[in-house]
C-alpha cells in the first residue's frame, strides 16, 4: 500500500514560520502531481499547493507570497515552507499524491496551529 509519511507540524505564534516535509514512496517523477492539502475545524479540505511533475507550483490565493511548496528528487520529498501564519492558517495539513491513474494518495495529516 503506498503511503506518504508528514512531518513538521506544531504549535507556532502569528507572523511564525514552520516548515512541513512529506516523504513518498516511488521516485518522484513517478507523480503527476505532489502537494498539500489542509482542513480547519468544520470546513472542507481546501487546496494549499500543488507541485506537477514538471516542477511548476500552483497556490491557493490565501497562501502566495507566504508559502513556498518545493522538493529534494533524491530524498524523495516535498516541502511546504509557511511564513507570516496566521490564526487561520490553523488547520490539519494533509501531503497528496496523484499518479496519473489510479486513486489519489493521502499522508496522515499533521496538525499546524497558529497561536499566541
Amino acid at each position: 500500500q503506498v503511503q506518504l509519511v508528514e512531518s513538521g507540524g506544531g504549535l507556532v505564534q502569528p507572523g511564525g514560520s514552520l516548515n512541513l516535509s512529506c516523504t513518498v514512496p516511488l521516485n518522484i517523477f513517478a507523480w503527476k502531481t505532489l502537494g498539500w492539502y489542509r482542513q480547519a475545524p468544520g470546513k472542507q479540505r481546501d487546496l494549499v499547493a500543488t507541485l506537477a511533475s514538471t516542477n511548476s507550483p500552483q497556490y491557493a490565493d490565501s497562501v502566495k507570497g507566504r508559502f513556498t511548496i518545493s522538493r529534494d528528487v533524491p530524498k524523495k520529498t516535498i516541502f511546504l515552507r509557511m511564513n507570516e501564519l496566521t490564526p487561520e492558517d490553523t488547520a490539519v495539513y494533509y501531503c497528496y499524491g496523484f499518479r496519473g491513474w489510479g486513486a489519489d494518495v493521502w499522508g496522515q495529516g499533521t496538525q499546524v496551529t497558529v497561536s499566541s
